[in-house]
C-alpha cells in the first residue's frame, strides 16, 4: 500500500489523533530504534521515558502516555490491538489479482466465486464451491463436495478434504491437512481393520490454522472448530473433536478423538489433551500440559517438571518415583498396634 497519512489512519480506526494529521505513514517500525515514515506502539510502560528517544514518525499509545509523545500519534485503548490493525494496511502478502494458473486442474461442475486467484498445479475436484476472493496457493488440494467462504486464504500445499466447510476470511498456512482421514481402526482377529471415516470438518469464519497442522474429519458427525479460533504449527485435532470459539492453541499440541474444548481457552505449546473428555470455557493450560481427564473450572492449569539442572531434575524425579513407597510407609505408620487405623485410633480418644 503507498504512504497514507496520520489523519486518515487515525479516522479509519476510529482513534484520537495527537499532533500533525499530515504526517505521511508509509509502513510500521519498531518503537526503538523507529524509522521515519514508520509507526510504532508503546505497549510496555518501561519503554514509556523512551518515547522522546523514537525516530518513528508515529507513536500508538494509551491516554496516560500521550503527554509522553514528542511527535505526532495515535491514542488507542489497546495499542498492540490497534496497530496489529494498522500493519494489515501495510502487508505485501495480501493483494493479489483474480484468475487461475494454466496448469490448475478444476473440475467443470466446481463453482469459483468472483476474484478468486487458482494457482500453479492446483486441484480443485468435483462439486468444490469457493466464494469471492479466494486465494487458492500452488500445489493446493481442495477435495470433492468442500466449501470455501469469501476471502479465505489456502497458502501453498494446503489438502482441503473432501465434505470440508471453511468459513470466511480464514488463512490456512502451508502444509496444513484439513479433512485428512481420522485415526479409526477396530481391532479384528487378524489385526486392525479400518474403520470409514464419513464425517468432515466444519471451520468458522475467522480461522488462523498454522503450518503442518493436521485437523482429521469426523467418523460420522463433523469435526468443528468454532469462529476465531487461532490454530499455530504443527498442531494435530482428533476426529469429532470440538474447539470452543476464540480459542488459541500453541505448537505441537496433540489432541485426541472425540475432545471438547470449550471458548476463549488458552492451551500452552506441546500440551497433550487425552480424547473422550470435556475442558471448560476460559481455561488457561501452560505449556507441556498433560490433560487425561475433564477440566470443569475455569482457571490455570499446569502440569509437567519445569526445567532444572540436571542432577536437581535427576533428584526431583527420582523422589516422585519414590511417592508410591512413601505413602505405604505412612499409611503403616498410621495403623495402630492392633492393627487398626490412625482414624480408628482418634475416634477411640487414644493418642497415636
Amino acid at each position: 500500500m503507498t504512504a497514507v497519512t496520520l489523519g486518515e489512519i487515525a479516522q479509519r480506526f476510529g482513534l484520537k489523533l495527537v499532533g500533525d494529521a499530515g504526517v505521511s505513514i508509509d509502513g510500521v517500525c519498531s518503537l526503538l530504534p523507529g524509522r521515519a515514515g514508520g509507526i510504532a506502539f508503546l505497549n510496555d510502560a518501561k519503554l514509556r521515558d523512551r518515547l522522546g528517544d523514537s525516530a518513528a514518525s508515529a507513536v500508538i499509545v494509551r491516554e496516560q502516555d500521550a503527554q509522553g509523545l514528542s511527535g505526532a500519534g495515535l491514542v488507542a485503548a489497546d495499542p498492540y490491538l490497534a496497530y496489529a490493525r494498522i500493519a494489515r494496511l501495510f502487508d505485501p502478502d495480501r493483494p493479489f489479482s483474480p484468475g487461475r494458473h494454466d496448469s490448475a486442474q478444476i473440475a467443470a461442475d466446481a463453482r469459483i466465486g468472483e476474484g478468486c486467484w487458482i494457482g500453479p498445479q492446483a486441484v480443485i475436484e468435483s462439486g468444490v464451491a469457493l466464494g469471492s476472493r479466494v486465494f487458492v496457493g500452488p500445489g493446493v488440494v481442495v477435495g470433492r463436495d468442500a466449501r470455501i467462504g469469501d476471502d479465505s486464504r489456502l497458502s501453498a500445499n494446503v489438502f482441503i478434504g473432501p465434505r470440508v466447510r471453511l468459513g470466511a476470511r480464514c488463512q490456512v498456512q502451508p502444509g496444513a491437512v484439513v479433512g485428512g482421514r481420522g485415526f479409526g481402526n477396530a481391532r479384528g482377529p487378524d489385526g486392525w481393520e479400518e474403520v470409514p471415516q464419513l464425517g468432515g470438518v466444519h471451520i468458522g469464519d475467522d480461522v488462523e490454522i498454522g503450518a503442518n497442522t493436521c485437523i482429521d474429519r469426523g467418523t460420522i458427525e463433523d469435526t468443528v472448530i468454532e469462529d476465531g479460533v487461532r490454530l499455530d504449527n504443527l498442531i494435530q485435532i482428533g476426529h469429532n473433536c470440538r474447539i470452543g470459539a476464540h480459542t488459541a492453541i500453541a505448537a505441537c499440541t496433540g489432541i485426541a478423538g472425540s475432545t471438547r474444548i470449550g471458548r476463549r481457552c488458552m492451551i500452552g505449546g506441546a500440551a497433550g489433551i487425552a480424547g473422550h473428555i470435556e475442558i471448560a470455557d476460559d481455561v488457561i493450560l501452560l505449556g507441556r500440559a498433560m490433560v487425561t481427564g475433564s477440566i470443569t473450572r475455569k482457571g490455570v492449569y499446569g502440569s509437567g517438571l519445569p526445567l532444572d539442572e540436571v542432577r536437581e531434575w535427576r533428584k526431583t524425579v527420582a523422589r516422585v518415583r519414590r511417592l508410591g513407597r512413601l505413602d505405604e510407609r505412612i499409611k503403616a505408620l498410621e495403623r495402630g498396634r492392633d492393627g487398626s487405623s490412625a482414624a480408628d485410633t482418634e475416634a477411640k480418644g487414644e493418642d497415636v
